[in-house]
This record gives structure tokens, sequence and C-alpha cells, in this order.
């Protein structure tokens, strides 16, 4: 039998790299996609939830205004941003105050990336609360669902949606880390009964709603404990029950006027020199405030220079009080005409009086 011819020895590489090339472009096609099966249950609440509930949540954008140094203009400058929630169909934004505080103006952001000027309706800092309102169309305008703080429980699954630097609708997940922590709002007043979450919050979120598995707000995301700045785990949001408690009087008044008594608390330092039980020692009070009115004594000094005991107001209505801030959270959960019972030590001995709230002056 006759050999077979070779290929000259010239063409042998040319030969062998044509070899080469069909081998690799054989193996480089796409690989066969693998079926899955459906969503788990899990994944699929995430997804209604944010479908759901995202159209509800804006991204803020505080405004200072500038004057141009040539020119003399007026121009609006951006100062920080952070995240709110539709109320109601008539346009008002619930979000942190510390969101807006010291802005000169403000534009909000809609999910459809429609944008409005912003007009501050009313502020209540003790609560860390802010309620702004835009001019926007009906149809634009989803209020988000709220449901009840008063029924939360440690283990809960929790979202969270906002902008975490400047990152538009952002979605996180967690649990309810814990319940009735208490934090400082940014005029250093005691705010209780906080929800603390492990939903991931960074700066951003601030404003934005913090939602149970149903979708339905439950608390304002607020501030986060992360020694880095970022989210280190630890988020802490403001009860729904307060919010809905504070926002209605927010629109109704521009500001929350709170009952009071009319009296000037003493210092720790005086409960502990003069060994006061606790709660709030009346050390003044207003010539014509529910508290002189009602008969109430303030501590004074005597023409002798001697301190004169007056009154320790220790519970409203049974609910013991420990400190100022105890009794103003109590104050706030009433209205102004309201009457209350004050539980009152002095010099050992203990009574109780009637009282009827008149308005803060703050």
């Amino acid at each position: 039998m006759p050999a077979l011819p070779r290929f000259p020895s010239r063409t042998a590489p040319l030969v062998l790299l044509l070899t080469a090339c069909l081998a690799w472009t054989a193996q480089a096609q796409p690989r066969a996609i693998t079926p899955r099966g459906p969503l788990d249950a899990a994944e699929q609440n995430n997804i209604s939830v944010f479908k759901r509930v995202s159209p509800s949540v804006v991204h803020i954008t505080t405004l200072d205004m500038q004057r141009d140094f040539f020119s003399l203009n007026v121009e609006q400058v951006p100062r920080g941003t952070g995240t709110g929630f539709i109320w109601d169909e008539q346009g008002h934004i619930v979000t942190n105050f510390h969101v807006i505080q010291g802005g000169d103006a403000a534009r909000v952001t809609l999910a459809d990336q429609s944008s409005y000027s912003a007009r501050l309706v009313g502020a209540f800092p003790d609560r860390d609360l802010a309620v702004l309102r835009i001019e926007a169309p009906r149809d634009k305008l989803q209020p988000i669902p709220v449901g009840s703080s008063r029924e939360l429980q440690v283990g809960q699954g929790v979202y969270a949606i906002g902008n975490p630097f400047g990152l538009d609708q952002t979605l996180t997940r967690g649990i309810v880390s814990a319940l009735n922590r208490e934090i400082e709002s940014v005029n250093r007043r005691a705010i209780r009964g906080v929800i603390q979450t492990d939903a991931a919050i960074n700066p951003g979120n601030s404003g934005g709603p913090l939602l149970d598995s149903a979708g339905r707000l439950i608390g304002v995301n607020t501030q986060i404990y992360s020694p880095s700045g970022a989210s280190a785990g630890i988020g802490f949001a403001i009860p729904v029950d307060e919010v809905n408690r504070v926002v209605p009087r927010l629109i109704k008044d521009g500001r929350f006027i709170r009952p009071a008594l009319g009296v000037s608390a003493g210092t720790a330092q005086l409960h502990q020199a003069l060994q006061l039980p606790r709660g709030v020692a009346i050390v003044g009070m207003g010539p014509r405030s529910p508290a002189a009115e009602s008969g109430l004594q303030a501590f004074h000094r005597g023409r002798d220079g001697r301190i004169v005991q007056g009154d320790v107001i220790t519970a409203l209505n049974d609910e013991p009080i420990k400190d100022l801030d105890d009794m103003l959270a109590l104050l706030e959960k009433r209205q102004v005409g309201e009457r209350v019972t004050l539980t009152l030590w002095n010099k050992g001995k203990t009574r109780k009086q009637a009282v009827v709230l008149g308005a803060s002056s703050d």
C-alpha cells in the first residue's frame, strides 16, 4: 500500500493553529442554563413588599440658599440627603427632623423620579420628627400602609427602604433585635420605646420606613450605632404608635403643642442635696399656670435664706414619674384642657391633686 502524502513542513504550523482555533471555539460556547424552581416564600415576600411599598418612599434633598459673589444671584446648593415617606393623599411627607434641620429649603423626589419643592408643615425635635408637604398629582401619591408597634415581638422580620449614601430605593432585611430602647433626640430629650433592628441602616436611610413582614409601617429609621459611621447591625427606629400620635398634630397645628402644668423642675443635684424622692421637684410656677391655680407649692427660700419645702410630683394618673423626661413623656399623651390627677410628696406626706392641663409655650 502506497504511503500517504505528507503536508509540506511549512504548512504544519498553520494546520495546528487552525485545529487549535476550532477546538477553542467548540469549548467557548455559552453554558446551558440550569432550570430553577419557583422562588421560596421568603424571597417572594421580599419582592412583594418592595413592589407594594417602594412607591411610598421618597428621597429628600435639603438645600442651602447661597448668593454668588460676582453676580449676586441666589442659588440653591444641596446640603444633605435623607429619606421620607408619603403619609396621605394631601402630599404630606414624614421624615426625621435632623434630615431637614438647618436647611433653607428641600426637594422631594418620588419613586418615579419626579421632583417637587417641599415646604415645612411642622416639626417636633423632641421626637426627631418633621412633616413636609409637596404639591403633586393625587395619582402620584401612594400613602404608606400604617401598622402598630404595640404588638411587636423580638425576632419578627422587618424591612427597611431608604436611600443610603444617596442610592435610591434600597431594600434591606433583618429582625426586631430589641424593644423599648432609649436614645437621645437632637435637642437631648430622651426618646423612649425605640425599636432596635439589625436591618442594614446607613447614612441616608434616616427618615425612611421600617416595615413589618406585611409591608406595614412600624417605625421611622432615625439613628445607627456605629463606631465607623456605617451600618454595624444596630439601628434604631421611632415606633409608629408614637409617629401616629405626633404627625396628625403637626399637620393640624404646625407644631406639637404639649399639654403643660406650667412648672419649672429642680435639678438632680437638688434632689440629692435635699434627699428628695424620685420625681419632679417644683422650683417655679407661672402666676396663672395650671399648677399655681391648683394650689401646688414650689420650693423657695424663706426670709432667713433657708429653703422652704415644696411639692415633688411623683406620679400622673398613678403612673410613676422618676424625672422631668418621664413627666413630659406622660404629658405628651394627654390633651390641652384634660383633667389629670397628680401624686405629690411634701415633707414625707403624700397627697393627690386634680389639675386641668394648659398649653406649653415652647
